[in-house]
């Protein structure tokens, strides 16, 4: 059967359609993408999708069946009951009643998750973790979203929130992420990398040293994560120790997972998958110092493999 996913972002969301093979890969036959900020009511946006899928089944279905839609979106959100509950990124989301609304609309079946949980079976379905029973997947985007698949399942949690591992606090100082100093997040993301890369280049401004990737404080303001990556690939030694210090965190936290979980594999998303060189020594020695080496042993660390099409098939691995 057909399978048709809506991914809904703070920035754009997107309608998918898709087909499975006998492989049991999953090929994208067509989708159709509109700003969010077009369409700022939910219900409004929620039905420009559904419009958005017939347009996309009128022109790729050739009328097949359609087995149902899978919806990813940023959490806060009530999987089971299909609600959305006022995401940081879609202001006036509060308790968005999505499923029963694409339901109404649509007349399919429907399926909620979060982003990072669909990326999980994203990744776990089609991408890096294929084959295996238990398995994490780690976002490392602008925040560090997770997913647990364990013994060949989703781990949801009592209310949805299973996998929330950017919480935990690494540190009793560090960069703020997930509204908490020295979480996990905090170090192991494109937004806390910058943030280091700013606190490391307040302290070089206020001593009178210099440092290649900024003058003043307003260069600063425009670190990312990327830049500070772009000039720790050219031999600066302030931008190689701050992902030396990410990496050393990720060690850190991954040594968590791989004690609690005994996972197969760990795959690592966005920044870690580009700049994965400089992250891994320091990841790896923190690893053999910290994580119960049998464990350490069976888990391999690798990128996610979906890059730019995780979206995609995150929806539609939902459904």
């Amino acid at each position: 059967m057909l399978k048709a996913g809506f991914d809904i972002g703070g920035t754009k969301c997107a309608a998918v359609l898709g087909k499975c093979g006998p492989d049991g890969l999953i090929r994208v036959l067509g989708r159709r993408v509109f700003a969010t900020a077009d369409f700022p009511e939910p219900e409004a946006c929620l039905g420009e999708l559904c419009r958005s899928f017939r347009l996309l089944y009128a022109d790729f279905g050739g009328g097949e069946p359609v087995d149902g839609i899978g919806i990813s979106c940023g959490g806060p959100l009530d999987s089971r009951c299909g609600i959305i509950q006022s995401p940081p990124n879609l202001p006036g989301w509060d308790n968005v009643r999505a499923v029963e609304i694409v339901t109404r609309i649509t007349g399919l079946a429907a399926k909620l998750e979060n982003d990072a949980n669909a990326g999980a079976l994203a990744e776990w379905k089609f991408g890096a973790g294929r084959g295996t029973g238990n398995m994490v997947f780690l976002t490392f985007g602008t925040g560090l979203g997770a997913g647990i698949i364990a013994n060949g399942q989703l781990l949801a949690g009592a209310c949805g929130m299973g996998g929330e591992c950017g919480h935990i606090r690494l540190a009793q100082e560090g960069p703020v992420g997930y509204g908490k100093r020295g979480s996990f997040e905090g170090f192991c993301s494109g937004g806390g990398i910058a943030r280091l890369g700013k606190m490391r280049g307040e302290a070089a401004l206020l001593s009178g040293r210099p440092f290649a990737w900024g003058r003043s404080p307003a260069d600063l303001e425009r670190v990312t994560a990327r830049s500070l990556a772009e000039a720790a690939d050219a031999g600066d030694p302030d931008a190689r120790a701050i992902y030396e210090e990410s990496g050393r965190r990720l060690g850190q936290g991954l040594a968590i997972l791989i004690d609690i979980l005994n996972p197969e594999c760990i795959v690592i998303g966005s920044v870690f998958a580009r700049s994965g060189h400089l992250l891994r020594p320091a990841m790896e020695r923190v690893l053999e110092s910290e994580a119960l080496d049998v464990s350490r042993r069976v888990c391999r660390i690798v990128p996610a493999e979906l890059g730019e099409t995780i979206g995609d098939l995150a929806c539609l691995a939902v459904c």
